[in-house]
């Protein structure tokens, strides 16, 4: 890329606003959807999707490429320091509410996982595939969407809702895999309130890697309690953490304030 279309890119991009977030969204979700189709006569090798192989083909190959793109992007516009590092605008006590519990809930799943059944290799391999997820979605949405958002001057419950809205759309591809409409239309309030946790864990906590981590032990724990359930009080509990974290994100939407100037959310084309 000469150095007169790299500054044009950077100056693209450093303008921010609502339209280029979904525009990198929507490039994003087709380029791993079609990654993931082109795995597919690979994948319909493996007997056992479920299978440590299965979930590596499945979910791993794909979102480490994911990753991949979202860090060269990040690169090429001169934000990977912006961010991963502190955040222009801090949070409230409140907002550890969030993190308080998707953190429970996620050890409670984790405590609910008949592991043996599940056996060393697909519960390392999910752990490894919730690494990845947790990356390339927190990066994508509460770190590139949410940057350009700011760059617009949105205050920061337009940030939220509008980041996690597009984060709930990138699940809206689960119909393509055979997922029913209700539960895809579930899972889309469900990941729209998640989003809106992982946004109040930055907050509150200064960085993105806050999200990232908790969003890394989300999926994993999740999808092994549902395969591999162990019949208990803490598994009946555990169940009850989608629910808790729809109630927590949409009620938490009332309560968040403030606005990024402008200066803080938008240095020159040439900074590093």
């Amino acid at each position: 890329m000469t150095e007169m279309a790299q500054s044009g890119w950077r100056r693209f991009w450093e303008q921010g606003g609502w339209w280029r977030a979904v525009v990198l969204v929507v490039v994003y979700f087709v380029l791993y959807n079609g990654l993931s189709l082109l795995l597919t006569p690979i994948a319909d090798q493996i007997d056992d999707p479920q299978s440590a192989l299965g979930i590596l083909v499945f979910y791993v190959l794909p979102i480490l490429v994911g990753c991949l793109l979202l860090v060269a992007f990040a690169a090429s516009v001169g934000w990977l320091g912006e961010l991963f590092g502190r955040q222009p605008i801090g949070g409230r006590g409140w907002m550890w509410i969030a993190v308080a519990v998707v953190l429970l809930f996620n050890i409670l799943h984790l405590l609910s996982i008949d592991y043996g059944a599940a056996g060393f290799q697909v519960v390392a391999t999910w752990l490894l595939a919730g690494l990845f997820i947790g990356f390339a979605e927190e990066v994508l949405t509460r770190g590139l969407v949410v940057t350009m958002l700011r760059r617009a001057g949105q205050r920061e419950i337009v940030v939220a809702v509008i980041s996690s809205a597009l984060f709930a759309l990138l699940h809206a591809g689960n119909l393509l895999t055979g997922q029913s409409l209700f539960a895809t239309l579930f899972q889309l309030v469900y990941t729209f309130a998640f989003g809106v946790c992982m946004y109040l864990a930055m907050r509150v906590t200064g960085t993105l890697i806050a999200p990232i981590l908790l969003h890394a032990s989300t999926d994993p724990s999740i999808f092994l309690h549902t395969a591999y359930p162990v019949e208990g009080a803490v598994g009946s509990i555990a169940g009850l953490g989608n629910i808790v974290v729809i109630v927590v994100g949409l009620i938490a939407l009332f309560f968040i304030r403030g606005r990024v100037e402008r200066t803080q959310a938008a240095p020159s084309v040439g900074a590093a």
